[in-house]
């Protein structure tokens, strides 16, 4: 195989990669963090400085701007940086706001409580409906009002 094949396929992988899967969607969009450590820095660099280093994988974030393989995230705390688009993942994850939070077996306020989260909480959301969503924190899973969380 001749190096300018070999050069054309990795082009094509990098293209069909997590940034290009996440550049044709509508800004701000939720995203979350998918990687065990993640920095955020000041622009869109690797050269510039770093704001903020997280150690939390799954964190959700809202992206609000896109420059190349890089995107502007805003985290649950409302600061803003940018991350490399390859440390995000579009699997939709929300965190737990202000206090204990009751996780319900159906969404309405009338539900049986199936479990109770505490703030700082982070979960694997799907089925958001009504001011609702399912909460899903390893396996326990129960509806939670989109006002107790920071994701949605």
């Amino acid at each position: 195989m001749t190096s300018h094949r070999i050069i054309a396929i990795l082009a094509l992988i990098a293209a069909t990669g997590p940034a290009a899967a996440q550049s044709d969607v509508e800004l701000p969009y939720w995203a979350s963090i998918s990687v065990d450590e993640a920095r955020m820095r000041k622009g869109p660099s690797p050269d510039v400085p770093v704001i903020w280093e997280y150690r939390r994988k799954d964190l959700p974030v809202r992206v609000v701007a896109r420059f190349e393989t890089w995107r502007k995230i805003e985290d649950p705390d409302g600061t803003q940086g940018w991350m490399a688009a390859r440390l995000l993942s579009r699997v939709r994850t929300a965190i737990v706001t202000d206090e204990i939070r009751p996780l319900r077996a159906e969404p309405a306020t009338s539900a049986a409580i199936a479990y109770r989260a505490e703030p700082g909480v982070v979960g694997r959301i799907t089925d958001c409906k009504d001011g609702w969503c399912l909460f899903d924190v390893k396996g326990r899973k129960g509806w939670i009002q989109t006002d107790h969380i920071w994701g949605d």
